[in-house]
């Protein structure tokens, strides 16, 4: 965040420079201090819950979604190949054949 995104004084009314310094001294010296304490103060609980949570997903990942997803395709791997059989052997063909239909097609633009 800075002092120009907050504060804007538009073109016929200014104050005095002296007094926007001060003002911009003020705002950064103010936001420094308050972002340093608020940080010190909740850094490390934060860090800790996120750690946590982070770790339970790794943990689950690990023990749980990888041996069930291994196993899944394990035993769904005569299924997959049945199907790839019959894609093959019916649906190809048909899209060949509409394919080739198709392509015949010209397009002429009449201006």
């Amino acid at each position: 965040v800075r002092f120009e995104e907050i504060f804007a004084e538009p073109e016929g009314v200014q104050s005095a420079d002296c007094i926007w310094r001060s003002s911009y001294r003020c705002f950064n010296g103010t936001l420094g201090c308050c972002y340093r304490f608020l940080t010190l103060l909740c850094s490390l609980p934060t860090a800790f819950c996120w750690a946590c949570q982070y770790a339970c997903i790794a943990c689950c990942h690990v023990w749980c979604i990888t041996p069930w997803l291994t196993y899944l395709q394990m035993y769904l791997q005569p299924s997959a190949v049945a199907c790839s059989l019959m894609i093959n052997a019916y649906c190809v063909p048909v899209c060949e054949a509409f394919a080739l239909c198709f392509s015949k097609i010209t397009v002429k633009n009449i201006s």
